[in-house]
């Protein structure tokens, strides 16, 4: 298999080696950005790119660095692997989906639904963050918005891991298996989404695929393809950042008791904390373009179709952008980590994640206190380069 055919930004980079390093993987970037700030890896074919600037350039130029691969899924292409004029018109009309307006509508069912999962875990005094509050609350709303039936949430979250997963190793073999998965993933979830959108055809509902079917952009209905597209995006993006970031806030609450009271005697503190865990511990690690042309980065030649991968988890520390960076500071003003991206291709979910995290926070701290980390309790590190997150993450707590 070619190099080029392979999407560098699911293949682990051989610098991240180990468990611990997976687990936590910032010394490793902060040398990096220190030694090689831009670096062509020959193994995984493809640039990496460790410092704000850089990164912060290459995010707002999407006319010289590409969102578009040839090393689609299938080909199947959505407004993450888009470029302008389509990617405006397509951003434009789904936006009005998530509106300020829509997202605030959404808090008491997120709050209500956050109550019962805390309800059913609360008698035990311990859980899973992951799987008894970060996976279920997202996916039930994305469900929800979607319009999907309850009883099929567990399947939306088996393709959604399938979605963001990478090889463990940096071989064909390995990069073949998961293509294959992926591709088994995108047809079933194809097939079950096409199915929803022939019963929406014929009785439409409030929902997200009713909407998109109804929707045109100049004068043009969607295409069934794009509107496919479209639910299997949202439902992975939604999924899958969200559970990491409220995953990750619990993680910080238990590595700094300190922070669970100073939170609880001022809840306006939890903003600025989730924009901090956000920095600090993000969700997705690095962004994938293509160089549509030549073009300098540093003092280094990209080449036109060359791979580069945008490593916002370390940009996040770069001590030339953030004061004291590898310091977790509650308060920090100003705060422009690229967790959620940057320019034309910023996250459309991020409203939604960002109020999902203020509302699990605020309810865990309002019904529970000393929340740890039961010791000895495993730790494994999600699958896929470009995520940072636990599957797992078991805590104790007492009860206010």
């Amino acid at each position: 298999m070619n190099k080029s055919e392979r999407y560098a930004n699911i293949i682990p980079m051989a610098e991240l080696n180990t468990k611990e390093k997976r687990l936590l993987p910032f010394p490793v970037f902060n040398q990096l950005r220190q030694t090689t700030p831009v670096r062509y890896d020959e193994s995984r074919g493809c640039w990496d790119v460790f410092r704000y600037e850089d990164i912060h350039r290459i995010l707002k130029d999407p006319v010289t660095f590409s969102s578009k691969r040839g090393l689609a899924v299938k080909d199947r292409e959505t407004i993450l692997t888009m470029d302008p004029p389509r990617h405006t018109q397509l951003r434009g009309l789904v936006n009005k989906a998530f509106t300020p307006k829509v997202i605030s509508d959404l808090a008491s069912r997120i709050s209500s639904i956050t109550d019962e999962l805390l309800d059913d875990v609360q008698i035990k005094e311990t859980m899973d963050i992951v799987s008894d509050l970060a996976v279920p609350l997202p996916v039930i709303m994305i469900a929800e918005l979607l319009g999907v039936p309850p009883e099929d949430r567990n399947l939306f979250k088996e393709w959604s891991d399938i979605l963001v997963k990478g090889p463990d190793q940096n071989t064909d073999e390995a990069f073949k298996q998961i293509i294959a998965e992926k591709e088994q993933a995108t047809d079933e979830l194809s097939d079950y989404f096409a199915r929803i959108a022939e019963q929406r055809r014929v009785e439409p509902k409030e929902d997200l695929i009713s909407l998109l079917l109804q929707a045109e952009v100049e004068g043009e209905k969607l295409s069934d393809k794009e509107i496919l597209g479209f639910s299997i995006l949202l439902l992975a993006a939604g999924n899958e950042t969200t559970t990491n970031l409220i995953t990750n806030a619990v993680r910080r609450l238990t590595e700094d008791i300190t922070l669970q009271q100073q939170l609880r005697d001022s809840p306006e503190l939890i903003p600025g904390f989730l924009e901090e865990v956000l920095r600090f511990y993000p969700p997705i690690q690095a962004i994938g373009r293509v160089a549509t042309q030549d073009v300098e980065i540093g003092d280094f030649l990209i080449t036109k179709g060359q791979q580069v991968v945008s490593w916002v988890a370390s940009a996040n520390r770069d001590e030339a952008k953030f004061a004291d960076p590898d310091t977790f500071i509650v308060d920090r003003k100003p705060n422009a980590h690229l967790s959620f991206g940057f320019g034309i291709h910023f996250c459309l979910g991020a409203p939604l994640a960002r109020l999902e995290g203020q509302i699990v926070m605020e309810t865990l701290l309002k019904r529970f206190r000393d929340i740890q980390f039961v010791t000895g309790s495993e730790m494994t590190y999600i699958q896929s380069p470009f995520v940072y997150g636990v599957k797992q993450y078991k805590v104790s707590f007492a009860r206010l």
